[in-house]
């Protein structure tokens, strides 16, 4: 199956049924002679199948529309994570080469830094009302084009979108994915998270990311609705889950924890009877506030990559905070040697090791966007080397330890951060927590914190003091697993998909508020 016909069929299925909410509110048979108009006016522009369409667009209906269209097409949608910086995007550019770029309001800044840097010249269209140098207005475009359905063939072995990776530790990567690809991705999400026709989704993860695309062709599937949210923002998202009844909730622990802060998780819980969460781990704490407040049928923390969409998945977070569950609906998993090439054996129960997915999934890609040098690094043997480091417990279930690369070995001795992380995260103070290992003569890495108090008002000489304390007469910390220092900065550095910058901290880019000293205890 491919995803415009998806489209295509559901709005045969249930063409008066709301499709879209936002910006434009469209039944299904309205959302698919709109996509059928674009994917006619991309045509007309000389895009043929298998080129490349580039958006630097916020979570639209363009957006959303757009990708749609292109799907109809055979074409690369490649959405382009507007939160990069104007080289990085430059590179995007250079390296997928679009036929055409879509850019809009709130990208336009970045865009046309991006394209000034850039060596490729595509054909330019502006979605809004600040006109982009050298572009034409999409809408205009489009309403030029017809709305029947596109006279082109397209087959599960097409392509489907290129994402491109976030660029934390090197260069962005594309990965580029296949109908095949994207229509299983979508319907074990479907399955695994236990969605019935007519749920309603929150389009709040940005569409660049595979969270944002699995909450958009998800509802495709169901018949179900898509609600606009171009800008994350926790009190806006509980009016539109509010106003528009929505369902599930599909986001990373952060936006959750953001809801959560609003006080009126009371609200969200009349309607919203799904949870879902992926990106990053989520504290035991925020876990446990969620299953209370909210009650729902449904809770699972999705583990999974860009390359691989499913993982694993534990079908009742709160059974088990911080457990990854078991492999996906399409997956397989292994924990194995890091130095593992071609024999990928099991390592034995709570043995830690780099987690493994098969890449005879039908959700899983089959290599990077014109980059032998990464293939060659993360795929070896049909497996696919995640760089996250794991363990399987006695239960049979995964548990994510963090990555290959954040380890911290301290007086030699192995320390994963998000261990640490998850047990200071339960002081009642601590807001936000991120646990690094920093360069030490004695210890080659001492264990270090960076906490954001819950309280903006509080001393945070006094504050600081009072949690390495804790840590060390209180929390159930091994004496090598305490930090060794506690700084307490305005913000953790994070990715636009919530994942901690560790890298950052590590560099000293972040702003500092105060910092401990090492105790003789340590």
């Amino acid at each position: 199956m491919e995803i415009g016909r998806t489209l295509a069929w559901t709005a045969e299925r249930f063409p008066d049924r709301l499709g879209f909410a936002g910006s434009r509110r469209m039944t299904y048979r309205e959302w698919d002679e709109r996509t059928n108009q674009i994917a006619n006016a991309v045509l007309a522009l000389g895009v043929q199948p298998g080129d490349r369409v580039a958006m630097f667009l916020s979570n639209s209906e363009v957006m959303a529309s757009t990708h749609l269209a292109l799907q109809k097409l055979g074409v690369l949608s490649t959405p382009f994570n507007i939160r990069l910086s104007g080289p990085e995007l430059a590179y995007c550019l250079d390296d997928a080469e679009p036929k055409v770029v879509v850019v809009d309001d709130l990208a336009r800044a970045v865009a046309e830094e991006a394209l000034g840097m850039a060596t490729v010249a595509p054909i330019l269209l502006h979605a809004g009302s600040e006109v982009l140098a050298g572009s034409e207005d999409f809408e205009t475009v489009v309403a030029a084009a017809g709305s029947e359905a596109p006279d082109i063939v397209v087959t599960e072995d097409d392509p489907a979108v290129m994402l491109y990776t976030s660029g934390t530790t090197a260069k962005p990567k594309g990965v580029p994915r296949t109908q095949r690809n994207e229509f299983a991705a979508s319907a074990a999400h479907v399955m695994q998270c236990s969605y019935q026709y007519g749920e309603s989704m929150l389009g709040a993860m940005p569409m660049y990311h595979t969270m944002g695309l699995r909450s958009l062709q998800s509802m495709l599937i169901l018949g179900g609705t898509f609600v606009e949210m171009p800008v994350y923002n926790a009190p806006k998202a509980v009016e539109l889950i509010e106003a528009e009844e929505i369902s599930a909730l599909y986001l990373v622990p952060t936006a959750f924890w953001a809801l959560a802060q609003t006080g009126q998780l009371d609200r969200v819980g009349r309607s919203v009877r799904k949870l879902a969460f992926a990106g990053a781990a989520m504290t035991s704490t925020l876990c446990e506030q969620l299953e209370k407040a909210i009650e729902p049928e449904v809770f699972v923390n999705h583990y999974g990559s860009s390359e691989v969409y499913t993982f694993a998945i534990e079908e009742k977070a709160a059974r088990k905070p911080g457990s990854a569950g078991r492999p996906g609906l399409y997956s397989r998993l292994r924990v194995v040697d890091p130095g593992s090439t071609d024999v990928h054996e099991q390592l034995p129960v709570d043995v830690v090791g780099e987690i493994v997915a098969s890449l005879d999934s039908d959700e899983a890609f089959q290599g990077y966007w014109k980059r032998p040098d990464a293939d060659a690094k993360s795929i070896r043997g049909r497996w696919y080397h995640t760089g996250d480091l794991g363990h399987i417990d006695a239960d049979g279930d995964l548990w994510v330890d963090g990555r290959v690369d954040d380890m911290i070995i301290t007086g030699g001795e192995n320390v994963h951060p998000i261990e640490v992380e998850d047990v200071l995260s339960r002081h009642p103070g601590v807001s936000e927590v991120a646990v690094v290992g920093l360069k030490d003569e004695k210890w080659g890495q001492a264990v270090t914190a960076f906490v954001v108090p819950s309280d903006e008002a509080v001393d945070p000489t006094a504050f600081a003091a009072e949690l390495q304390e804790w840590s060390r007469n209180e929390a159930p910390l091994s004496q090598y697993k305490r930090p060794k220092k506690v700084l307490v900065i305005s913000a953790i550095p994070k990715s636009p998909v919530g994942k901690i910058l560790r890298r950052k901290l590590l560099a000293g880019d972040y702003q500092l508020r105060v910092e401990t000293k090492e105790s003789s205890a340590s």
